[in-house]
């Protein structure tokens, strides 16, 4: 492998795996393998998100964002562990810490004709009805085009190229639009109180549509953090813990942060989408044999996806 230190997110075509052009695709399944085994991000064109449907979303987002909290909290279902619904401010904290993030988030699982008997039903504000079918239409255009990136992945990693399709197709995945609320007197915050503490993702794949403010950065691996940046016509899509356990850590779920701006912008909002990619909760997150050998020897105990999350749930302040 060749260790690249990225100054950026390298950007990759999804059209070019699509394509039909064997050469094309395969170009594009060695490059995608390199960036994450290096950096564990891409940025992704044609990834059948319209501009149109982006920007509605985000318009629906910020209405329900911008109503009254108890207006909010009529949405938040404690006893669903923050699986669907509204999930109030402060509630969600990184896995180490006691500070909780300064935002607030609502969650959209698999639609009521795809999803299994143990997820819960999908929740939705009444006060924006347009929430609902613009949400599900992101939902369902996400999760094809991070099918098409798992096909990629599992070419990469010698697989079946369709090995993740019966995983994901009615995973337990999870669609969140998040709000990192203005702060008006910084002073009267936690010292260390940031948007989003350093972490990595939970899930197989992140597929995160554009955010509407910059913050987001990487933790390269000399230790040096990085901004993340995509075009507009981007996505970002990065690697999960589910899949670095997998793949022997040979594919990197890589820490990455929301940090705060600058403080003259604190009273400020920033909204965010991204679409966390799990699989159904009996897949088995065992290192793959072709990960292990003696240079690589295996890091993580077996466990299925459904007892990681439950485990990151409790760690993250989710589940009790």
């Amino acid at each position: 492998m060749n260790n690249t230190l990225y100054s950026e997110v390298p950007s990759l075509d999804l059209a070019d795996f699509t394509s039909g052009d064997a050469a094309t695709k395969s170009k594009f399944v060695n490059d995608l393998g390199h960036a994450y085994q290096n950096i564990g991000f891409v940025a992704i064109k044609n990834h059948g998100l319209s501009d149109d449907l982006t920007k509605q979303l985000y318009d629906s987002v910020q209405k329900f964002f911008m109503l009254p909290d108890e207006v909010k909290l009529r949405y938040e279902k404690k006893e669903l562990a923050g699986q669907r619904g509204y999930i109030s401010k402060g509630r969600e904290k990184a896995k180490g810490r006691n500070t909780g993030d300064l935002k607030e988030f609502y969650h959209v699982g698999q639609p009521t004709e795809n999803k299994l008997d143990e997820y819960p039903e999908n929740i939705w504000p009444a006060e924006v009805p347009e929430f609902e079918a613009l949400t599900l239409e992101a939902f369902k255009t996400l999760q094809e085009a991070g099918i098409q990136m798992l096909r990629a992945i599992a070419l990469h990693l010698g697989l079946d190229e369709l090995y993740f399709d019966d995983k994901v197709r009615q995973g337990n995945s999870i669609l969140r639009q998040i709000h990192y609320f203005p702060i008006e007197n910084p002073d009267e915050i936690p010292a260390d109180a940031v948007r989003a503490a350093e972490h990595g993702d939970i899930n197989l794949i992140t597929l995160l549509m554009g955010a509407s403010a910059d913050g987001l950065q990487v933790l390269r691996r000399d230790g040096t953090w990085i901004p993340i940046t995509a075009l507009p016509d981007q996505i970002v899509v990065n690697v999960g813990d589910m899949l670095d356990r997998l793949t022997n850590h040979k594919l990197k779920s890589t820490i990455h942060r929301v940090v705060n701006p600058p403080r003259e912008k604190m009273g400020t909002s920033r909204f965010s989408i991204p679409f966390f990619m799990h699989p159904i909760s009996s897949m088995d997150l065992t290192s793959l044999d072709s990960c292990v050998d003696a240079d690589h020897p295996k890091q993580y105990e077996d466990v299925t996806a459904g007892e990681f999350l439950d485990e990151r749930l409790r760690e993250i302040g989710l589940k009790s």
